[in-house]
Order: C-alpha cells, then structure tokens, then sequence
C-alpha cells in the first residue's frame, strides 16, 4: 500500500510495514482516504470517525515520523498551503504561541526581579527560626505545600495554615523565635492582611511572596518577593490567574535555602 503523505522509501521499506498492527494499517488507510478533511478533524474526531484509540493515533504518527498527530497535520499544512481548510489551525496556533510567550515572559521577568541579597536575608531569618509558619489561601496553598515538605524534608519544623479563622488567631500567638512566609498572588488578601499586622505588632519576622509591588501585604512584611503578573488572563471571569510567578520565587528561595542547609 503506498500512502501519499508518507515518503516512498518509508513506505516500500519491509521493515516500516512489519513493524506496523492492523488497526495501524487501516487507520493510515483512513487517512489516506479522508486527507481531505484531517486538517478539520481533532485527535478526538479522528478516532472516533477512524474507530481507533488515540493512543493509537499517536503511536502511529510516531512509527511514520512524526512527534504527534499535531505535527502530522503542520506536515500537511506545509505542503498544502493554499487550502483554506488550515486557516483554523494557523489561528490557533498563533494563540497558543501567544500562551507560551506570556509563560516565559512571567519566569523571565520574575527571574530578573529578584534579588540575591533579599534571598539570602530570607535564608538567614529562615535559618535562625525555629518555626516556619506559611499563611496562603485559593490556588497559593498548593505552592505553600510544597515549600512545607522541602522544609521538612531539610529537618526544618514548618507548617501551613489555609483557613481564614485560623490564620487570624495563630498570627496573634506566634513567639519571636518563628518566622512568616505570607503567599498571596494579589497580596490584597483580608486574612493574610490582617495576620500580617498581627505579626508586626508581635514583632514576628515575616517574608512576603507576591505579583502586586502595590498590595497592602507589602506594608506589613519584612522582606518582599515580588513576581512579574501578566495582565493577561484566560480565564477572565474567575480568579485563577496564574501563580507562575510565586511558583519561580518559592522554588528559587527554596533551592537557595537547600543550597545553604548543605554548606551547614
């Protein structure tokens, strides 16, 4: 069988045609058929009109060359330039470079924002502490759970507290030996707020992680992190703007700290 989209010698090669199943056999068969219309088809379409898994799909790409089944249909739409059916896919994959840059533009600029003698201050107070408490709420918690297992796993005591009520109260009992990781991505939070004012008046050491230079949090905390926030959202009506930039500040301090714990 001699597949149009495929090249002759990968096609007529013994060895290409015994390495490939049945349903992958049939499913190039398909294709071949139906190349007219793969550049409207997704990966879901196709195995459900081609009755084949996409695992399936995949594998098959890969055995004729490909990464994917997305790079099958670039291949396609290199060769078939003046067929108005790619105009879709040029549009989504401009948007979809467009999620990448605003993604590296957030490490990069964050990386640059951050200073080497504001980090060691943290990993000095840190060090000295005896306790490390770590306040965040929404989608910060799953950062702050992270920087509590390191700590552990460093031997260092630390804990994370998420719920409004207690981060109220424990801020008020706090001693002079622990020290604070606030994490708040608009730093406008009103329990973070209100438990970093606690903190100040208690004289409690505490360190900031944010993506707003002009959050109230800023105003209570001792030494700041602040992260660079796209103005861009894909998901405009919800507050799950993306904590890129408070996930590159935590890993950096955190490496930085281990960095130290190992000097020790």
């Amino acid at each position: 069988m001699i597949y149009s989209f495929i090249p002759q010698s990968k096609v007529t090669s013994v060895d290409f045609i015994e390495t490939l199943s049945s349903s992958e056999k049939y499913l190039l068969s398909y294709i071949d058929d139906h190349l007219e219309d793969i550049p409207e088809l997704s990966i879901v379409k196709l195995s459900e009109s081609a009755n084949v898994s996409t695992a399936t799909i995949i594998r098959t790409m890969k055995k004729i060359g490909f990464k994917g089944y997305t790079a099958f249909k670039y291949h396609l739409r290199a060769q078939e330039k003046n067929n108005p059916k790619f105009n879709n896919m040029n549009q989504i994959d401009k948007k979809i470079r467009e999620a990448i840059l605003k993604n590296e533009q957030e490490v990069i600029r964050t990386i640059q924002m951050l200073d080497s003698g504001t980090i060691e201050d943290a990993i000095q107070s840190i060090k000295s502490a005896k306790r490390v408490m770590i306040f965040a709420r929404g989608f910060s918690e799953l950062i702050a759970k992270e920087m509590v297992i390191k700590f552990q796993l460093l031997g260092k005591y630390s804990e994370l507290h998420d719920d409004p009520n207690i981060v109220r109260t424990i801020s008020k009992r706090l001693s002079l030996n622990d020290i604070v990781i606030f994490i708040s991505l608009n730093g406008e939070t009103e329990e973070l707020v209100q438990a970093a004012k606690n903190c100040v008046d208690n004289h409690i050491q505490t360190i900031s992680i944010t993506a707003n230079a002009s959050g109230k949090l800023l105003d209570y905390t001792t030494l700041s992190f602040i992260g660079f926030k796209s103005p861009y959202s894909y998901f405009p009506d919800y507050e799950v703007r993306s904590r890129l930039p408070l996930q590159v500040i935590a890993r950096t301090l955190m490496d930085a700290y281990a960095i130290r714990y190992e000097e020790i």
